[in-house]
């Protein structure tokens, strides 16, 4: 069950005692919508037919959105693609969007290839986390073209948690759990949204804090000159210390761990972050870096001695380890 909350969140009156109401917050582009995907699927609330059809047009949506950002940051590094592809730069700008039923458009499927394999576009694309391009799987799609521009093509479930669509609002997706009503509330976490945070802070049970670990080199798609973990970390700071939530118990997701594993290995961590003593490519001293640099946040108020902080390393995408990673998470709901 899925509905979006257009005003502030009342939830569950009348029925507090088998309610658990769980809060999903962390900075834009850290997982937070992805983790909710595979909660329905963990839960066996499978996706609709209508719904995977909106998927299917998002997949089409991702792939022209994707280029359409691509260029954006060739502009700005002063890239050109290659004379050959200029043509195809039009038929991006135009793209359509997909209705009900229809295919792929044709043409798009040689364009896509194309671009994708130009020096320049992959040349702006490794410079991605300069240009806030997403560091998520969306870019995967490119390297598998022919089964998505396939007629009778229809999105897996892999499909479907690669998917990326912006969260704005507030969304409240509710499972059966073990005689109670699980309620979890994804809000956007561009800073634009974070306004609306306040309005679901009263009763909440745990809070799901989800931050990227590769996110240490990226700066934010509203900001430029900001860095995406460093504005995780004052995010978590003020959660951590604020009024609303002296006894929540708080679980923190350091996501996209297999996405941080293959970067750590060409971008310096001590780069970004300067006091990092650990050794350069190694993702098991990042990993305990970033930890201890939460933990230390959280510990700075007494506060936090009234409630217990909950650590995994997760990546997003992979159903099997979050399956085992939520197993133990809803063992915290039914402990407090």
């Amino acid at each position: 069950m899925e509905r979006v909350a257009q005003g502030p969140c009342t939830l569950g009156q009348g029925t507090q005692e088998n309610m658990v109401k769980v809060l999903l917050l962390g900075s834009g582009d850290s997982g937070k919508s992805t983790i909710l995907k595979q909660m329905r699927l963990i839960h066996n609330v499978p996706f609709t037919n209508q719904e995977k059809e909106s998927y299917r047009q998002l997949v089409f949506s991702n792939l022209v959105n994707g280029m359409r950002l691509i260029f954006e940051a060739m502009e700005n590094f002063e890239y050109e693609i290659k004379e050959s592809n200029q043509k195809y730069l039009r038929l991006i700008d135009d793209a359509p969007d997909i209705r009900d039923g229809d295919p792929f458009p044709a043409e798009y499927l040689e364009t896509l290839q194309l671009l994708w394999n130009d020096p320049q576009v992959k040349k702006a694309y490794a410079r991605g986390n300069e240009a806030a391009l997403p560091d998520n799987n969306m870019f995967s799609f490119y390297s598998d073209l022919p089964r998505l521009f396939n007629p009778s093509y229809r999105p897996s479930d892999q499909d479907i948690l690669r998917c990326r669509a912006r969260t704005t609002g507030i969304t409240e997706t509710v499972f059966s759990l073990r005689g109670h009503d699980l309620h979890m509330l994804d809000v956007g976490g561009q800073k634009s949204e974070r306004r609306k945070w306040i309005h679901c802070f009263q009763d909440v049970t745990t809070i799901l804090f989800l931050v990227s670990l590769s996110g240490y080199d990226q700066c934010l798609f509203e900001d430029k000159d900001a860095n995406q973990m460093q504005d995780a970390m004052a995010i978590w700071d003020s959660i951590c210390h604020s009024q609303w939530f002296k006894q929540t118990s708080i679980i923190l997701f350091l996501n996209k761990n297999d996405l941080f594993e293959d970067k750590v290995r060409h971008s310096d961590i001590k780069t970004h972050f300067p006091d990092y003593e650990g050794k350069p490519g190694s993702a098991s001293e990042g990993r305990d870096y970033f930890k201890r640099r939460f933990l230390k946040l959280s510990a700075k108020s007494n506060r936090v001695k009234e409630r217990e902080i909950y650590t995994h390393y997760t990546n997003a995408t992979d159903t099997v380890l979050l399956k085992m990673v939520m197993a133990a998470v809803e063992g915290v709901y039914h402990s407090l």
